[in-house]
């Protein structure tokens, strides 16, 4: 059986595991594995990013938390209904989300944040696994077109069937897809995503 969330030790992809131990070396007080999904097992919305940040969730053990890319997107999901509490970038901070989860494609930090092809499809099993266990899974947002690309295969479905864009809406059986550019510091500095570009994203998934 495949866990839906992968143990602290694993060893399937020997870069990640290389840039992990390299990261307890020089930083012993940080989580430095596989981040954890983190919300509402119940949740009908799954939000999908890339994978964890070093200074962010390989930091602090819980997705999205520790980096510019956590602001906006927990303080979207608190707009729109889905949170509970004050972010405050602390795994401590005491948040709760409603019906709502946040996992990514690729548990470990990757070295400069891009994960390999290989990378993604050895730990695409446990995002698949992720999706699986939420029976009251409805709507799907994916950061990027890594995630994009690593739900639609956890989903059985080829990338060229549906193409990523933003605020790109896709019906896979029951389940509605929508896409986002990443929530990243350089995307919105850049102005490629904007905090209204981005709200509009879960205004679709509300309808």
């Amino acid at each position: 059986m495949i866990l839906k969330e992968a143990p602290k030790n694993c060893n399937f992809c020997p870069r990640l595991v290389a840039y992990r131990d390299k990261n307890t070396k020089e930083n012993p007080d940080w989580f430095n594995g596989p981040a954890p999904s983190f919300g509402d097992e119940d949740a009908s919305l799954l939000v999908i990013g890339l994978a964890p940040g070093r200074t962010g969730a390989n930091r602090t053990g819980r997705p999205f938390t520790g980096d510019f890319a956590g602001q906006l997107l927990y303080d979207t999901l608190k707009k729109f209904g889905y949170l509970q509490g004050e972010y405050r970038a602390d795994p401590n901070d005491g948040i709760i989300l409603h019906d709502a989860m946040i996992t990514n494609a690729v548990r470990c930090a990757p070295p400069e944040n891009k994960p390999t092809t290989d990378e993604i499809k050895l730990c695409n099993d446990f995002l698949k696994a992720r999706i699986s266990a939420m029976k009251n899974l409805k709507t799907i947002i994916c950061l990027g077109l890594v995630s994009h690309d690593a739900t639609l295969k956890a989903l059985g479905y080829k990338k060229s069937q549906f193409k990523f864009g933003h605020a790109a809406v896709h019906k896979l059986g029951d389940l509605k897809l929508i896409d986002s550019y990443h929530c990243s510091r350089y995307n919105t500095q850049t102005n490629r995503l904007t905090t209204q570009m981005f709200e509009n994203v879960f205004a679709i998934a509300k309808q």
